[in-house]
C-alpha cells in the first residue's frame, strides 16, 4: 500500500519568513520539511514513491526468494571526526532511504518490504540528527513492517524469512556495514538453512538490481541533466578566470556546483597543471599553475544521489599555443566521433566504442606526426577506457557487461585522453601534457543527449570564454534547480 504519494502544500504559497515549525523531525528531508526541494509526492528530490515502489515490483526476483540489502554505516577518520556518509545505493535505489545502520528486506511474494531501522532516541538525535525511526519509514517511506534494528529483532526476522522463501540472497561481503549486524545475518541464515538456498556471493547479489539500474527512468535522466547543466555552467566560470594554484580552482568549482543547485561534488576532483595531469586519478590539488602549461580538470556535481561527470582541459594563459591545440584538437575529434556511435540502434557495446576510439587515436597519432614512438602502441598514451556507466555511483553498476549492447536510457561517460610523458622519442613541444575531454550521454534508439552541453569545448569557444568571459551568470539563489527544467 503506498501512504505517500500526494502533498498538499504548494511551493507557490511558501513565504520567506515566519518559517513554519511542524512537529515532524525526520532523518532525511521530505515533502513535508523541505517543500521547496522536494514536490508533492517526491520522496527524494526528483523521485515520486510511487517511482521507487514500481522499482521494487519490477526487480526480478525469483518466486519466492527475498533479498536482503545492508545498508552502510557512518564511518570516522579520527576519533569523532566522522566522513559524509554515504548510503548503499542499492539500498537507496529501492528505497529512496538515507540514514545510516539501516536494512532493508525485499521478498518477491507482493514485493513486501521490511525495513530495520535505529529507534528514535532523543539523547542520540540531539548530538547526531534526528532520525526517521520505525513509525516513519512505514508511513513515510512504504515499508509494509518495520522493527528496530537490535540483534534480537533481526535474528528472530531472518529465521522466519528463510521458512518462508526457498532462496534468500544476501551480499556478505561489504566493509561499509555494521559488521556486529552482517554477522548476526550470515550466521542466521547458515543456520535456518535447512535445505534452503542461501546466495552471499557478491556478484550475483548485486547483479539482481544492476541489470535493473542500468536502464535509467526519465526522472533519473532529467536529475542526471539537471546536475550536469550546474556542473558545465560552473566551468564556464571557471575558463573565465585565472588561476594561480590548484586548490584555489577546486575550491572555486566545488563551490559553483552547490551555489548552482547541485547537492554536493559527485567525487573528489582532480585538479592537475602541466605535468601532474599525466597521473590520471591525481587529487592532491596542491601545486601552483604555471602560464605555459595547460590544466586538465575532473570534476562535477551530484543531485538528489545522481552523478555528473566532467573533464576539461585548458591552457592557464587563456591562449592556446599551436602545439597545445593541436593535441587538444586530436582528442576532441575522437571524442565526436566515439559520441556519434552512442545510439542503441548501431548495436554497440561500451567495449566496441573503446575499441574504436583506440583505432581514431591512432589515426589522430598518425596525422600528429608521433607514431613513431618506441613499440608504437596507442596505449602508452591512452591508458584508460573510453567511458563507463553513470548514475546514483560515478562508476555506476561496475558489475554489468561492458559487451553487451548499449540500451536506451543508459547513461554513460565518453572520455578519451592523450598524456605525453616526458620521452626523448616525443617532439619536446608535446611532452608533459596531459589532456581529457568527457561529456555523459545519454543513449537513446536513434539519437542521444548530452547532458554536459553547457560545459563548452570548441576550441574556438574555449577560447572566446577565457578571452572574453561567459554569457551564463551562475545563480546563487537556486531554490530547486530542476523547476528549471
Amino acid at each position: 500500500m503506498l501512504r505517500r504519494l500526494t502533498r498538499t502544500r504548494a511551493y507557490s504559497q511558501l513565504q520567506f519568513t515566519n518559517r513554519t515549525r511542524l512537529p515532524l523531525q525526520t532523518g532525511q528531508p521530505i515533502h513535508e520539511t523541505r517543500p521547496w526541494k522536494l514536490h508533492s509526492g517526491q520522496l527524494t528530490q526528483g523521485i515520486t514513491a510511487l517511482e521507487y515502489y514500481e522499482r521494487r515490483t519490477k526487480l526480478a526476483l525469483p518466486a519466492n526468494s527475498a533479498l536482503i540489502i545492508q545498508g552502510n554505516q557512518v564511518h570516522h577518520a579520527s576519533g569523532a571526526v566522522f566522513y559524509p556518509f554515504q548510503q548503499d545505493t542499492d539500498l537507496y535505489y529501492l528505497t529512496g532511504w538515507n540514514e545510516p545502520d539501516s536494512i532493508m528486506v525485499l521478498e518477491s511474494t507482493g514485493s513486501r518490504l521490511h525495513m530495520f531501522v535505529p529507534p528514535k532516541d532523543p539523547f542520540r538525535e540531539q548530538w547526531d540528527g534526528f532520525r526517521t525511526g520505525v513509525e516513519g519509514v512505514q508511513e513515510i517511506f512504504n515499508a509494509d513492517s518495520a522493527l528496530e534494528n537490535s540483534q534480537g529483532n533481526i535474528v528472530k526476522y531472518v529465521r522466519d524469512l528463510v521458512k518462508r522463501n526457498d532462496t534468500v540472497y544476501f551480499d556478505s561481503t561489504s566493509a561499509n556495514v555494521n559488521l556486529s549486524h552482517r554477522s548476526v545475518i550470515l550466521d542466521t541464515l547458515k543456520s535456518s538453512a535447512s535445505g534452503k538456498r542461501i546466495v552471499t556471493s557478491t556478484s550475483k547479489v548485486r547483479q539482481l538490481v544492476g541489470e535493473q539500474r542500468l536502464v535509467k527512468s526519465a526522472a533519473e535522466i532529467k536529475l542526471m541533466r539537471c546536475a550536469g547543466r550546474i556542473s558545465g555552467r560552473a566551468y564556464n566560470q571557471a575558463f573565465a578566470r585565472r588561476f594561480r594554484n590548484e586548490r584555489t580552482l577546486h575550491s572555486f568549482l566545488e563551490y559553483q556546483f552547490i551555489s548552482g543547485g547541485c547537492d554536493k561534488s559527485a567525487y573528489v576532483p582532480v585538479v592537475a597543471a602541466g605535468s601532474n595531469a599525466l597521473c590520471i586519478h591525481y587529487t592532491r590539488n596542491d601545486d601552483v599553475m604555471f602560464d605555459d602549461e595547460m590544466v586538465l580538470v575532473d570534476a562535477a556535481g551530484a543531485l538528489g544521489g545522481y552523478c555528473a561527470d566532467i573533464s576539461r582541459t585548458w591552457p592557464i594563459s587563456g591562449t592556446f599555443t599551436q602545439p597545445q591545440r593541436d593535441l587538444y584538437q586530436a582528442v576532441l575529434n575522437v571524442q565526436r566521433k566515439c559520441i556519434s556511435l552512442c545510439k542503441a540502434e548501431n548495436a554497440f557495446s561500451l567495449h566496441d566504442i573503446h575499441e574504436k576510439s583506440v583505432q581514431f587515436m591512432r589515426q589522430e597519432l598518425l596525422n600528429l606526426g608521433i607514431a613513431h614512438i618506441r613499440n608504437w602502441d596507442v596505449t602508452r598514451l591512452y591508458p584508460h577506457y573510453i567511458g563507463h556507466n553513470l548514475g546514483l555511483d560515478v562508476h555506476d553498476v561496475p558489475q554489468m557487461s561492458r559487451y553487451e549492447p548499449l540500451k536506451s536510457g543508459q547513461v554513460i561517460t565518453m572520455e578519451p585522453g592523450l598524456y605525453i610523458p616526458d620521452d626523448p622519442e616525443i617532439p619536446e613541444y608535446f611532452r608533459n601534457v596531459g589532456i581529457r575531454i568527457e561529456d555523459d550521454i545519454a543513449v537513446h534508439d536513434t539519437t542521444y543527449t548530452n547532458l554536459t552541453v553547457e560545459a563548452v569545448k570548441e576550441l574556438d569557444d574555449l577560447e572566446n570564454v577565457m578571452q572574453n568571459g561567459t554569457m551564463t551568470k551562475p545563480r546563487e539563489d537556486v531554490i530547486n534547480p530542476l523547476d528549471d527544467l
